[in-house]
């Protein structure tokens, strides 16, 4: 078995070499062409190796099993023609008359008795075997025939006993050289190899051309998707004829997936489009007549200009606070201009609560045990607390007050912002952060909202590595949770 596995290693080597080669002319590692080659190719490889081997073995058994029954035949019947011959002769007369008659071309018999005495040995020995020295000073030989390699040679080797009229005589010892049926066996099997190597590279090339051409229609879909642009995007649209139904499927979600893009992306228009005609022109005509207000007016009182100079600064605040939002909804790639540095949650939290218990005269309460600092940008918090706070303000009663409880986990830092106000249905609750929702238009109308609040405060903290959920029950508030990473 060694020279049908050796030519299979051989082969399949040859295979792999070609394979490397058509990769590097035609193919990419990753590639699902030169997978599903590989893969096949490997398969094929495999069954006509196996086969190959298969063939190889069966051939080999049969030619020994043929070999070895001749000579388990001859030492069947050695005793037999010894006992006929020692009749009429002397018994070492029948023991060279009974090799002689038995011996065929290759097969080598000889006689010893017990005492290792030579007693008879095949005369005209094949010049292809060995001395017969040498065979004969062999170790003990096994009763049934057995194929051995003794240097360059392949020898089948038995013994068994020789009993003449109840006496044994001693062992006949035969060696029959199989040598150049192995050596045609090899060649057959190096045939064999040569052509299950060819066979294996037609059937390469062959899957190869199937295969890209089978692939092709997604071949056209990657080009036909890499040309659609943002202005196009509503009218572009994916058409395979000659495809698979896989592929025609795939075009299909393709297409919606295209216009569901194209709906996004005039969602992201309109509110650009709509804050800056609504919101930022307006601010910035306040912020100008206040600064002009306050370096016309000479006969404000110090309560008047503190006034005029806070509502200023907020206007100018909000403003910045616009063309920060304006950025966010820009930024496609998701860049977001965030400065992580070192933050006290405690104290911003602290700070946004005494602000907000001061111009909104609302009961804040805090519960925070233990100092927890995060990795933060201290004005974008401010921001998700400022907006958090505020919808809690506005969707609860007056008499209740606000909770901001703090803690942390061995790797998190978590506020809850509670309220006991109207609180969210829940077909609302996972849609809440989208940009623009509103849960009650007139709800919204009465508290000033524009649906962007949320959505703001969900961007920011995902910026800044956190995450927020909500927990609400109508009639009874709501629970906004934000998480955020601890420092290191």
């Amino acid at each position: 078995m060694a020279a049908p596995v050796y030519f299979l290693m051989q082969s399949l080597s040859q295979f792999w070499t070609t394979l490397h080669q058509l990769r590097r002319r035609h193919l990419h590692l990753s590639s699902l062409q030169f997978r599903l080659t590989v893969e096949i190719a490997t398969l094929s490889a495999l069954s006509l190796g196996g086969f190959a081997v298969w063939t190889s073995w069966k051939i080999q058994q049969i030619l020994i099993e043929t070999r070895t029954q001749n000579v388990e035949y001859i030492g069947a019947r050695f005793p037999r023609d010894v006992q006929l011959y020692s009749e009429m002769l002397p018994i070492e007369v029948g023991l060279q008359k009974t090799i002689d008659n038995v011996t065929v071309p290759g097969l080598l018999i000889w006689v010893k008795s017990s005492n290792g005495k030579l007693l008879a040995h095949s005369a005209g020995l094949e010049p292809s075997l060995m001395k017969t020295a040498e065979l004969m000073s062999l170790a003990e030989m096994p009763p049934k025939p057995q194929v051995y390699q003794v240097r360059d040679q392949y020898l089948i080797l038995s013994a068994s006993s020789v009993v003449v009229k109840r006496v044994s005589l001693g062992k006949v010892y035969m060696a029959q050289d199989v040598t150049d049926d192995q050596r045609q066996l090899r060649a057959a099997i190096h045939s064999l190899a040569i052509v299950c190597v060819l066979i294996i590279i037609a059937l390469m090339g062959a899957i190869t051309l199937r295969i890209r051409r089978s692939l092709q229609p997604l071949q056209e879909m990657n080009q036909m998707a890499g040309a659609i642009s943002v202005e196009d995007l509503s009218e572009a649209k994916l058409q395979l004829r000659h495809a698979p139904s896989e592929v025609k499927e795939l075009a299909q979600t393709f297409n919606m997936m295209l216009s569901r893009l194209s709906d996004s992306w005039e969602q992201q228009r309109q509110f650009v489009s709509n804050i800056s005609h609504e919101l930022r022109t307006p601010l910035t005509v306040v912020v100008g007549y206040l600064q002009s207000l306050l370096r016309r007016s000479t006969n404000l009182s110090d309560y008047q200009r503190e006034a005029l100079e806070t509502a200023a600064s907020e206007a100018d605040r909000t403003v910045r606070l616009l063309q920060d939002l304006l950025d966010l909804a820009r930024a496609d790639s998701g860049y977001i201009p965030i400065h992580l540095e070192p933050l006290v949650l405690n104290d911003v939290v602290a700070e946004m609560a005494n602000m907000a218990d001061v111009f909104d005269d609302r009961h804040i309460m805090l519960e925070m045990t233990t100092e927890v600092t995060v990795l933060a940008d201290r004005d974008r918090f401010k921001q998700v607390l400022i907006n958090l706070i505020d919808n809690a303000i506005k969707y609860s009663d007056p008499a209740e007050p606000i909770v901001l409880r703090l803690e942390k986990t061995e790797k998190q830092a978590i506020l809850h912002v509670c309220d006991r106000g109207i609180g969210i249905p829940l077909p609302d609750q996972n849609r809440i952060f989208e940009r623009f929702y509103r849960v009650d238009d007139d709800r919204s109308r009465l508290t000033g909202g524009h649906g962007l609040g949320l959505a703001i405060v969900k961007t920011l903290i995902e910026s800044m590595n956190g995450n927020i959920t909500v927990q609400s029950k109508p009639g009874e508030g709501s629970t906004f949770t934000v998480t955020l990473p601890l420092r290191v």
